[in-house]
């Protein structure tokens, strides 16, 4: 097969195959291993691939609260408490940010500063303020999204009921008292 082909072809994963490849490690290995599977979406996976003896301990990492923050803040500034951890904490309840990305702002960037902690914990304010600004204009396009799709409004609405009749504003001309009367002509006949 050419080189090229080869590069254009697709490989595909089948759930069969994942299973057999999965099985056929743990029965290859003589002593226990330890096989880490991640995923953002548990609830699409088949039952099959996660089921107990499979899969055996499922964890779920989720984003950071108060506590875990406060652990961040120990192992990273040394710091147990501050006067800065009540907006953190009102922050992170409000905002969606995992610890890895809260200790990436908590790290001090310059080595020896005498106020890392300060420094640190200002970082992950300005962070946590600029993530919430983020979802609050994400939420907002949603809402525009779902506006633009939906019902007209009344305005729109009436422009396009007068678009199917044929007329335009709220009066009626003769013409259209002409269609009336030979409509009801006709009726009666």
């Amino acid at each position: 097969m050419a080189k090229g082909t080869r590069d254009k072809k697709k490989s595909k994963v089948t759930l069969s195959g994942l299973l057999n490849f999965i099985d056929g490690l743990w029965s290859a290995c003589g002593e226990e291993r330890i096989i880490l599977f991640t995923t953002n979406h548990v609830d699409k996976l088949d039952p099959a691939l996660i089921r107990r003896g499979r899969m055996d301990k499922h964890i779920e990492l989720s984003y950071c609260g108060f506590e875990a923050f406060k652990v961040l803040a120990k192992n990273y500034l040394n710091l147990e408490s501050h006067n800065l951890f009540e907006k953190i904490r009102t922050l992170l309840e409000e905002t969606r940010m995992t610890p890895a990305d809260v200790a990436e702002n908590l790290m001090p960037k310059s080595p020896g500063l005498e106020n890392a902690g300060e420094v640190g914990l200002e970082n992950l304010i300005l962070a946590l303020e600029k993530a919430k600004e983020v979802e609050r204009l994400k939420a907002e396009e949603a809402l525009k999204e779902d506006g633009d799709n939906g019902e007209l409004d009344e305005e729109e609405s009436d422009e396009e009921d007068d678009e199917e009749d044929g007329s335009e504003g709220e009066g009626t001309s003769d013409e259209d008292e002409d269609d009336d009367s030979s409509d009801e002509d006709f009726l009666k006949i």
